[in-house]
This record gives structure tokens, C-alpha cells and sequence, in this order.
């Protein structure tokens, strides 16, 4: 499904049905170098369970037009002109790492738009090493094995995911070569990383939240670590978390663990 939004093309998964405006909403937003192929489990079931389900590839991303966003903010900016054009009073906001701060700045941004918050692999603050960053502008391969590294906590994922035999680490490495490929006019490795590195309102944000928030984090999570997402948690009006057996990748590597929390979560 295409969505036109501030004037581009932006594409987003449905998990196979037509959108119908008389069902709730739930909006997936993917992390750096990813698009909205990483939520394909959890998209189809809520789909086929009487949820629309919009998984974007933010602007400048995989199948999307436009400029990619430089940060959280613009970022957050976009998710809210998308639930505009697309009609949609209001939603359920999911977001994956990087994803994750952008649902967070929109759901403070539009309180009354957000009906449930889900941070998946959350950290705040959420820096990134200065020797990642300069391997995304200067050595892209070498970046693309770094973070692939800290991401997984196995190599191939259960039946329920991509498949028994499916190597996580060489489809995840082939994910984030064609989402840098996408974009020839920005580097959305580095722009992206740089985002999380600055944001600097996570805190205030989170206070600003009215709606239910899902903490769910990976236990081997080397990305973004449990420990990292207390912090907004500590600011969370109605806070629950869930930690599931699973590194960064956390809807790869516990995609069922991950399914089971949202379904149960946005059920409230």
C-alpha cells in the first residue's frame, strides 16, 4: 500500500488485507537499515485478527520516497502527517530500536492520537560509539558485520519466523545492504545512527505520554540492554515490561515471545 505523505510515495505493509477504517490501527516503525520486512510475523497476525496494520519503511527507506529523516524529531513529525493522510484518528505506535524513539516522540507529540505505545529493543539515551559511526560512513561492510554482531544472540531463528535452516545473520546482512542501497543520495546507515546518538528528549517525552506503554526488551540484548530502557520506564505513566530470550533482534530471534506480548498488550 502506498501512502502519499508531505508529497512522497511512503509504502506500507498491510500483512495481505485491504485497509478498512472501521478497525483499530497499530503503525510498526523499523529501525536503522531495516525496513518493514522485520515485522512480518507479528504484521500478519494482527491482520488477520481484526487489526489494520500499517509496517512503514520510513521516508528515504526501502520502497518509500522522499528525504530520509535526520532525526527523532523529524522522524516523529512524519509518523503523525502519515496517520493524517491516512485517515486514521488514532493508533497504536510500535517501534523497533531506533523505531522505537520515533513512536516515543510521537506519541508525546500527539498524546491524544496514540492509543498504545510499544518499545521494542529500547534504550535511552541511546548512543552509538564513535567507532560505529565512522565505520557507516567509512567502511559500511565493516559496519553492517559490527552491528550484526551485537544484534543476534543465534543464528538461525525458530519454525514460526523465516524457516527452519534461515541464517539470521546473512539475511539480516542482505536486509541492511538493500535498505543502503535504496537511498543513493543519503547515507541512511550513518543519518540514522547520528539520530540516536543525538536524541536528547527521551525523558520528557516519555513524561508526556498518556496512553499504555509496553517496555519489551531482549535479554541478551548487547544493542540496547535491558538495564537501558529503565530509565524511561521510570517516567512511564502505565509501564509494563516484558523481557524475552532474544538479543536485538528481538522479532527474529523470539518472534513468538514478541507476537504473544503485542497481541496480549494492545488487547487492553
Amino acid at each position: 500500500m502506498l501512502i502519499q505523505v508531505n508529497g512522497a510515495p511512503i509504502y506500507a505493509y498491510t500483512g495481505g488485507k485491504t485497509f478498512d477504517a472501521a478497525k483499530p490501527t497499530a503503525v510498526f516503525v523499523h529501525g536503522v537499515l531495516n525496513d518493514h520486512s522485520v515485522w512480518i510475523l507479528q504484521t500478519r497476525y494482527l491482520a488477520n485478527h481484526g487489526w489494520n496494520v500499517l509496517a512503514i519503511d520510513l521516508p528515504g527507506h526501502g520502497r518509500s520516497g522522499g528525504k530520509a529523516p535526520e532525526s527523532v524529531e523529524e522522524a516523529a513529525g512524519f509518523v503523525i502527517s502519515l496517520l493524517a493522510s491516512a485517515g486514521i484518528p488514532r493508533a497504536a505506535l510500535v517501534g523497533h530500536s531506533f523505531g522505537s524513539l520515533i513512536a516515543l516522540e510521537a506519541a508525546a507529540r500527539a498524546p491524544a492520537q496514540v492509543s498504545h505505545l510499544a518499545l521494542v529493543g529500547t534504550a535511552f539515551p541511546m548512543k552509538v560509539s564513535p567507532a560505529l559511526l565512522e565505520a557507516s560512513v567509512k567502511a559500511p561492510e565493516q559496519a553492517i558485520h559490527m552491528v550484526n554482531v551485537f544484534s543476534h544472540s543465534t543464528l538461525s531463528p525458530p519454525p514460526s519466523t523465516l524457516g527452519a535452516g534461515t541464517w539470521l545473520y546473512g539475511g539480516s546482512r542482505a536486509l541492511m545492504r538493500r535498505v543502503l542501497a535504496s537511498n543513493r543520495e543519503t547515507n541512511v546507515f550513518f543519518t540514522g545512527f547520528k539520530a540516536c546518538d543525538s536524541y536528547v528528549g527521551g525523558e520528557q517525552a516519555m513524561q508526556a505520554v498518556h496512553c499504555p506503554t509496553l517496555f519489551l526488551v531482549g535479554r541478551h540484548d548487547q544493542m540496547t540492554p535491558p538495564k537501558a530502557a529503565r530509565a524511561l520506564a521510570a517516567h512511564a505513566r502505565q509501564a509494563r515490561t516484558v523481557e524475552v530470550n532474544a538479543g536485538h533482534a528481538l522479532m527474529t530471534e523470539a518472534p513468538d515471545e514478541v507476537l504473544f506480548a503485542l497481541r496480549d498488550f494492545l488487547a487492553e
